[in-house]
């Protein structure tokens, strides 16, 4: 009953994740989850902590997984955060770092949940547009801001910025927090990481569910300036005091070490993209040029609200978006090789 809800829940516009059907025999295309399984050694390092120590509290700093993320980056621990999945470590963000009197900048065509925190906290902002090819143009975030956000590669476009147009960015608003959404970096493009030391001002946000396939784990991090970390742990911890259990713990951390199987299969999604691709365009698909595990396409003589329909009736589900300039793009998660050829043939019966 909504009369004792309190009274800045009825203006609330929720997120609305990628449907995750009950049916087995589809072919899930839609939800951007690796079609590679975790590293066997997070596997194993989970199944081990599956013991009498369940009843004791995790570590509430996730020393072992900050330390293996501060040595896979060459950083501090002190610059690393964790959280539940990177929206969990977005909402910090936004909470502690994004409120200010000048609204807060991303692209209008962008991560979904942006508007949902800033609504969620109260943060008044201005949706930037992407340039005609559904590009970020580092030159039209040089206004005054309380703060810039924007994924890279960008989702849902897939579109990557180049390091160097990063830091031109941050070089143009160095009194606001920069905050890049590295959720995709891994398939194509060059974390931000690397500046974190250069640019106190720059936050760089990942997650475990992409390229490391622990998507049903939640685990997500943000590197940056320890100042940057501080004010996240002080949300934290006025939040939620073991917010990692014990099995994300050392499966995040072992997936870390395992670079390995974590190479490995980066590349062969890389190289299943590339295949999606050519298929595509050899059907008269426009594809946007992709950088994540993902692909963003419309057909110039298909509706892509028809083609998502006919696909499901096919057996394929793949992601469609209302928003007015994207309404006839698809977003099509890589899957395995036989689910990729299973989406190529679902089109040619099309």
């Amino acid at each position: 009953m909504s009369k004792f809800w309190s009274p800045f829940v009825k203006n609330l516009v929720p997120y609305v994740p990628g449907e995750q059907p009950k049916l087995t025999r589809l072919v899930k295309l839609n939800t951007n989850e690796n079609p590679y399984g975790p590293s066997p050694k997070a596997l194993a390092a989970m199944q081990t902590e599956l013991n009498d120590n369940l009843r004791l509290y995790p570590d509430p700093n996730s020393d072992l997984l900050k330390g293996a993320v501060a040595r896979y980056y060459g950083v501090q621990s002190n610059q690393v955060f964790l959280g539940n999945g990177s929206d969990e470590v977005l909402a910090h963000i936004f909470h502690g770092l994004l409120q200010h009197d000048q609204p807060l900048l991303f692209p209008d065509i962008s991560y979904s949940f942006y508007p949902v925190y800033c609504g969620l906290y109260g943060i008044q902002f201005d949706a930037v547009p992407l340039d005609a090819q559904f590009q970020i143009d580092p030159a039209d975030y040089a206004k005054p801001n309380g703060g810039i956000i924007f994924p890279n590669p960008n989702a849902p476009t897939g579109c990557l910025l180049a390091l160097e147009a990063v830091e031109q960015i941050l070089k143009a608003s160095p009194d606001s927090v920069v905050v890049v959404d590295e959720a995709y970096i891994d398939f194509g493009g060059e974390t931000a990481i690397s500046l974190v030391d250069r640019y106190p001002n720059l936050l760089v946000t990942q997650t475990l569910s992409k390229s490391r396939s622990l998507a049903g784990l939640r685990v997500g991090l943000a590197v940056g300036h320890p100042d940057l970390i501080e004010a996240l742990e002080r949300i934290k911890n006025s939040f939620n005091s073991y917010p990692l259990d014990r099995l994300a713990n050392v499966g995040g951390a072992a997936a870390f070490d395992d670079r390995e199987h974590f190479d490995r299969t980066c590349q062969l999604v890389i190289e299943h993209r590339e295949w999606v691709v050519a298929q595509l365009q050899a059907k008269g698909f426009d594809v946007l040029p992709s950088a994540a595990n993902f692909i963003f396409a419309r057909h110039p003589r298909h509706d892509a609200a028809g083609l998502a329909a006919k696909l499901r009736e096919q057996g394929v589900i793949v992601r469609h978006f209302k928003q007015e300039r994207i309404a006839q793009f698809l977003r099509i998660s890589i899957g395995t090789p036989e689910q990729n050829q299973a989406l190529i043939e679902a089109l040619g019966e099309l």
